[in-house]
């Protein structure tokens, strides 16, 4: 027998108490970046709708908008620690902010150009 094949060093495999760390340190990034990013970019565009949706003052639409942030800050904070695993709580979040970040930019270069909001 040669002595290379008797003396093979194990696999490097990561345990589960460390896999359960990582996943907990990763959704708690997630439901405070993530969380907060979701939810700066609702206040966003509810500060640039309501002026337009319901002839609401915009101070009074930024204070809406705020205001309804807190919300949704705890309820994605909320989805991201009852979803079954942390790549889907990710992705929970992704699939939100895409659409509010696509429509701010819609309203940003509408206003940008004009329009008004």
């Amino acid at each position: 027998m040669n002595s290379r094949t008797t003396l093979r060093r194990p696999a490097r495999v990561v345990s589960a108490g460390v896999r359960y760390r990582l996943g907990v340190a990763s959704r708690a990034i997630a439901a405070i970046a993530g969380g907060y990013g979701v939810a700066a970019l609702s206040a966003a565009v509810l500060a640039l709708c309501l002026p337009a949706a319901f002839g609401m003052a915009r101070s009074e639409a930024a204070m809406t908008g705020t205001l309804t942030s807190f919300i949704v800050f705890a309820l994605a904070v909320m989805w991201v620690f009852a979803a079954r695993t942390a790549l889907r709580a990710w992705s929970g979040l992704v699939v939100l902010a895409l659409p509010l970040g696509l429509l701010l930019w819609l309203l940003l270069t509408r206003a940008s150009q004009g329009g008004g909001a």
